[in-house]
Formats: C-alpha cells, sequence, structure tokens
C-alpha cells in the first residue's frame, strides 16, 4: 500500500484533505492518525482569520456548498500550540495548507513553518484572490500563478505542492506552469464557485452569496481534469473530488494520480479516511493488485491507438 509522492513515502494513498480534518489533532480520538497516508491542515495564513458570517454551509445534491472564508487560528498560534500536540503520533505525516492575499503574505507563513518540526511538505492554496492584481486569483491568472510557485519554492524548505483551481479555461495549461515554475507536485481540484438560492424566500441559502461546490457532484469533472494534468506533467498528482468509496480511489489513480485526497465525505463520516484505506486495501487484494502504486496511469482505452 506504500506509495512514493514528492519524496516522502507514505503508508498508503489515501489523504484527509484541508479544510475538512481541522488541524489533525482534533480526529485523534475518531480516525488513526498514523495509519492514514498523511493529512492537510486547515489553510494557515499570516495572522488569524475569523472566516465568513453564517450560515456558510449548505448541503446541495450529491454534495455541499461551503464559504468558510478560510476561517484558522494563524501560523503562530499552530506552530505554538497544535504542532507539538502532533508529536503523540511521530508516524503521522503532516502537510500544512498555505495561503495568503499577497506574494508576501504565502513567504512569510512558509518561513515561519520552515523553523517548525513535524511537518514534510506544504501546500500551496492558490484559489485565494490576489490583492495586488485586482482581485484576481492566483491560480487563474497564468503569470501570477508562475511568480507565485517560484517564489514559494524558494522559500521553502520542504516539498511543494500546489493545489490548483478548476475554475480555469485549461488546467493541463496551469499545470505545466506550476511545474515549470518548481512544484514537486500539484493536488487537483479545489472546488467548483457555485450558488443556491431558496426558492421561498428568493434569497441565497449562504451569507456570502456564492461559494465552493464539493462533493460526489463534481467527481466525474474532476476525473477529467485529473487526467488532463497528468498527460501535461511528469510530477506527481493528488487526486480528489468526490471521492467516497474505494472504487471511487481507484478511477483517482487509474486517471494519474499517486494519492487521493478525502473531503467532503468526512462531513457525512469522520472515520471515512481511515474506512477508506482499509476498503482501498481490500479493493486491491479482491482484484490481485499486489502495488496500489502500479493503478497509477493505468487508464486503458482499447479503442485508441
Amino acid at each position: 500500500m506504500t506509495v512514493r509522492f514528492a519524496g516522502l513515502e507514505l503508508a498508503n494513498p489515501v489523504i484527509a484533505a484541508s479544510g475538512t480534518f481541522g488541524y489533525g489533532i482534533e480526529f485523534e480520538e475518531i480516525v488513526a492518525l498514523d495509519r492514514i497516508g498523511a493529512f492537510v491542515t486547515k489553510g494557515l495564513s499570516r495572522e488569524p482569520m475569523a472566516g465568513n458570517e453564517a450560515p456558510r454551509i449548505v448541503q446541495t445534491a450529491a454534495g455541499m456548498l461551503n464559504a468558510i472564508g478560510l476561517q484558522n487560528i494563524g501560523v503562530a498560534e499552530f506552530v505554538e500550540k497544535k504542532l507539538p500536540e502532533l508529536k503523540r503520533y511521530p508516524k503521522s505525516k503532516v502537510i500544512v495548507n498555505v495561503f495568503g492575499y499577497k506574494v508576501e503574505d504565502y513567504l512569510a507563513v512558509i518561513e515561519r513553518l520552515n523553523d517548525a518540526e513535524g511537518i514534510v511538505a506544504y501546500e500551496l492554496n492558490v484559489s485565494c484572490p490576489n490583492t495586488h492584481q485586482g482581485g484576481m486569483t492566483f491560480g487563474a491568472d497564468p503569470g501570477s500563478l508562475e511568480y507565485l510557485v517560484a517564489k514559494s519554492k524558494t522559500a521553502a524548505k520542504r516539498p511543494l505542492i500546489v493545489k490548483l483551481s478548476p475554475n480555469v479555461t485549461s488546467i493541463a495549461q496551469m499545470a505545466r506552469i506550476a511545474a515549470l515554475a518548481g512544484a514537486d507536485a500539484i493536488s487537483l481540484i479545489n472546488t467548483f464557485v457555485s450558488m443556491t438560492i431558496d426558492a421561498e424566500t428568493r434569497q441565497p441559502t449562504i451569507r456570502n452569496v456564492t461559494g465552493g461546490l464539493s462533493g460526489p457532484a463534481i467527481k466525474p469533472i474532476a476525473l477529467r481534469m485529473v487526467y488532463e494534468a497528468a498527460k501535461a506533467v511528469t510530477i506527481p498528482i493528488l487526486g480528489m473530488g468526490g471521492i467516497v468509496t474505494a472504487e471511487d480511489a481507484v478511477e483517482f489513480l487509474l486517471a494519474g494520480a499517486t494519492a487521493v485526497q478525502v473531503g467532503t465525505a468526512s462531513y457525512a463520516d469522520p472515520r471515512a479516511v481511515e474506512r477508506l484505506v482499509k476498503d482501498l486495501e481490500s479493493w486491491c487484494k479482491s482484484h490481485d493488485v499486489e502495488k496500489v502504486a502500479s493503478l497509477t496511469g493505468g487508464l486503458q482505452i482499447p479503442w485508441r491507438t
């Protein structure tokens, strides 16, 4: 079940996604942290953020819409209070999600984390609005993405994973830009900008009006984007978007992912990540797959030559 990813060896390819697993330590009585491949913390910013006003989560058909607003405790408190608690699980792999509204914000967070122990990699959230460029997200503008990744790679003392936004014309183009700028890996996809309306009140169902759509509803699109990105770059890919079952995970691996992230499923079942590890291992045994890594890029299209 072990996989090699961006210079790291993971016990298995199942990772808890950012924003759905707290800072990891909150799940210690629910999930065996050292039995999952890794987990990604909530996004950390330079300073603490309160997030958006409620309501900010709403269930949708086969999914969830959220506009949490990147609420977090800030990098300093994470390093001082949360990270020391995780030392009780020395075998767990901690990936820290990083974001900002200016390039300087990203670099400040990375530099603060560089000196902290117990972290294996950084995941760069490029779906934030770049306040220096009129609010366009870093991940939607090729020039901004290239500059941010290059600067972050120079600053980072650990592997750098770039989490791409799906709200772009060409995911392959953005994947190539991230890779050429120095990313050690990419993760995709983040949520789709969406909205829901209450027909009775004629009002948006969340305070922010729009939010990010996640869950099984987006899985077919996520698979297509992972497939396109895998054809465009040679660096490893973390696939995500609606993964609930072992079969879902296998589909992402076949599309080209080296490992997968599980997010929204944890809201319905807080043990979803650990359960998926067991189910994926059982799936491999029942299908005579000796090494889960052999599934990566194994999609077969027999009618193409």
